[in-house]
C-alpha cells in the first residue's frame, strides 16, 4: 500500500524516492559488510600479534629453563613495549602468579577471572577487571619438569577506536551520499521524463478538428518512441473512424432525404387538385413504394448498427453449405427470371460448415442479389461450393459490368457505390452487410473483377470438423419463391 503522501506525488518524485531508498539500502548493506570485513581484519591482526607475543614469551621461558631459573628479570626486556596495551603473565597450575610483565606499574593489572585455565584458551575477547576489553591467548608450557601457563594479553582499545571512527564516518557520509544521489536522481528523472511532458503538451492541443496532427518520434526504438508511435497509430484510427462516421452520417442523410422528399412531393401533388380514384391510387402506390424503400434502408442500417455493437447473438450450428446456397438461389430466382438470367449451382455433395445459418444466408443472398442486379440480361450467373482441406468456399461469378481496380478495396464500405452503379438504385449497404456476416462467422470475403467481363466473389469459411457425421438431404432443383431479402450494393 502506498503512503498517503505518494498518492498525489509526481512520477519524478516517486522515482527519486524509490531510487534514493534503494541506494540507501544498498549503501547500508555495503557499509555493514565493509564494517564486518574491517572488524574481522583488525581481529585477525591482533590475533597475529598475540601469536607473535606468545612466540617471544616461549623463547624467554626456554632460555630461562636452560639457565635453570624461572624467568630472570633481565630476560623480560625482549617483551617490549609493555604497559596498558600488552601484558604477559605466567601462572602455575596451583593458581599462583609466577611472573607478570610489567611488574612495576603503579596500578594493578586487570586479570582474567578464574585464571589460570586448565587448558588452551583463545585467542578470544574477554572482559578484564576494571571494565577493559582485551584479547587473550593462553597455552600450557613445561620446563624443568614443571607445567606453567603462558598468557599473552592485548587491549582491544585500538580496535574499538578504529571501528568507532569508521562507524562515525559512515553515519556522516551515508546520508550525504544518499542526499546527493537523490538530487542527481531527481535531475535525471526530470530529464528522462521530459519527452512525456512534451507529448502531454502536444496531445492537449489535438482536438476532434485536428486529428491529422501527430506526435514527434525522436527515437522509435526507445520506450518513449514506441509510446509516441502507438499513440500516433491510435490517432490514425480515430481519424479514420471520425472520417467514416462523418461520411456515414452524410450518406445516411442523403439516402433518407431522397425517399422522404419523394413522399413529400407526391403528397403535395396529390393535395394540389382533385383527382380520380385511379389517380389517388397511383399516388398512394408511389408513397408506399418510397416507404418500402425507406423501410428497407432503415432495416439495413439497423443490421449494420447491431453488427457494430455486437448485439446480434450468433446461433452457431453445423449445416450443409450447399443446401444454404440452393435455398438462397431459390429465394432470388424470381429476380433472375425477370432478367432472363439462368443461375447455375455446382454443389455435387453436402459440404458441412459451422456458422450461424441465418447470418450466413444474408451474406450469400446479398452477394447473389448484387450479381443479378449488375449483370446484363440473358447472362448467366454461376455459384460453386468448393470444399478444401480446412475451408469451404462459396464462389459467385457473374458476367456483369465489372469493377475497376481502384474500387475493389472500397466496395465493401458502407454507402460506397461506383458512379455508374448508382443508376441501379440501392443504398450501398448490401456488400457491407455481407462482409460483416462472413467475418462474424470467422470467414472472409474476397473479390476479383475485370471491367466488361464480370466479377467473382469468394466467401471462405472454416470447414466443420467431422462433417461425415452430419448427413443432409440433397436437392438439385431450383424453384422460384417469394423474395425474402433484397439487399443492394
Amino acid at each position: 500500500m502506498k503512503p498517503p503522501f505518494l498518492k498525489h506525488a509526481s512520477v519524478r518524485v516517486r522515482l527519486t524516492l524509490w531510487y534514493a531508498g534503494a541506494l540507501a539500502v544498498v549503501l547500508a548493506l555495503f557499509a555493514g559488510g565493509t564494517y564486518q570485513l574491517l572488524r574481522q581484519g583488525l581481529y585477525r591482526e591482533i590475533d597475529r600479534q598475540l601469536e607473535s607475543d606468545y612466540n617471544v614469551a616461549d623463547e624467554i621461558m626456554e632460555s630461562a629453563g636452560r639457565a635453570g631459573t624461572l624467568v630472570p628479570v633481565h630476560q623480560t626486556l625482549g617483551f617490549e613495549p609493555a604497559g596498558k596495551w600488552r601484558w604477559l603473565e605466567i601462572w602455575g597450575l596451583d593458581r599462583q602468579l609466577l611472573y607478570a610483565n610489567p611488574e612495576d606499574l603503579t596500578v594493578d593489572l586487570p586479570h582474567v577471572p578464574d585464571a589460570p585455565p586448565a587448558a588452551t584458551f583463545g585467542p578470544a575477547s574477554v572482559g578484564l577487571t576494571g571494565g577493559v576489553q582485551a584479547r587473550v591467548l593462553s597455552r600450557p608450557f613445561t620446563f624443568l619438569g614443571r607445567t606453567a601457563i603462558i598468557r599473552v594479553i592485548r587491549s582491544e582499545e585500538g580496535i574499538e577506536y578504529e571501528l568507532q571512527y569508521f562507524l562515525l564516518g559512515l553515519i556522516v557520509l551515508l546520508p550525504v551520499g544518499v542526499a546527493v544521489a537523490g538530487l542527481g536522481g531527481y535531475a535525471l528523472a526530470r530529464r528522462a521524463l521530459m519527452p512525456v511532458a512534451t507529448m502531454a503538451d502536444r496531445v492537449r492541443s489535438i482536438t476532434a478538428e485536428r486529428l491529422a496532427e501527430r506526435l514527434a518520434v525522436q527515437n522509435p526504438d526507445d520506450e518513449f518512441g514506441q509510446l509516441a508511435t502507438v499513440f500516433n497509430d491510435t490517432l490514425a484510427r480515430l481519424e479514420a473512424s471520425f472520417a467514416q462516421l462523418k461520411r456515414f452520417t452524410a450518406d445516411v442523410s442523403h439516402e433518407l432525404r431522397t425517399p422522404l422528399t419523394a413522399i413529400r412531393s407526391v403528397g403535395e401533388v396529390g393535395l394540389r387538385e382533385r383527382r380520380s380514384d385511379t389517380g389517388y391510387r397511383e399516388i398512394i402506390g408511389s408513397v408506399l413504394e418510397e416507404a418500402d424503400r425507406l423501410s428497407r434502408l432503415v432495416e439495413s442500417l439497423l443490421t449494420v448498427s447491431r453488427g457494430d455493437s455486437q448485439l446480434i447473438r450468433m446461433n452457431v450450428e453445423n449445416f450443409d453449405a450447399a443446401a444454404l446456397v440452393r435455398d438462397a438461389v431459390d429465394c432470388l430466382a424470381i429476380l433472375a427470371e425477370e432478367k432472363h438470367q439462368p443461375i447455375m449451382v455446382d454443389a455435387p455433395q453436402p459440404v458441412m460448415v459451422k456458422a450461424d445459418r441465418l447470418v450466413l444466408r444474408d451474406a450469400v443472398m446479398n452477394v447473389v442479389d448484387n450479381a443479378i442486379k449488375y449483370s446484363a440480361p440473358n447472362s448467366d450467373i454461376g455459384l460453386t461450393v468448393a470444399e478444401g482441406r480446412e475451408t469451404v468456399s462459396i464462389i459467385v461469378a457473374d458476367h456483369g459490368v465489372g469493377i475497376a481496380p481502384e474500387h475493389l478495396d472500397k466496395i465493401f464500405d458502407r454507402f460506397y457505390r461506383v458512379d455508374k452503379a448508382r443508376a441501379a438504385g440501392g443504398a450501398g449497404l448490401g456488400l457491407a452487410i455481407a462482409r460483416w456476416a462472413v467475418e462474424a462467422n470467422n470467414g472472409r470475403i474476397e473479390v476479383s473483377s475485370e471491367l466488361g467481363r464480370g466479377s467473382v466473389f469468394r466467401i471462405v469459411l472454416p470447414r466443420s470438423p467431422g462433417d461425415a457425421a452430419f448427413p443432409v438431404p440433397q436437392t438439385d432443383t431450383v424453384s422460384p419463391r417469394a423474395i425474402v431479402v433484397s439487399a443492394t450494393r
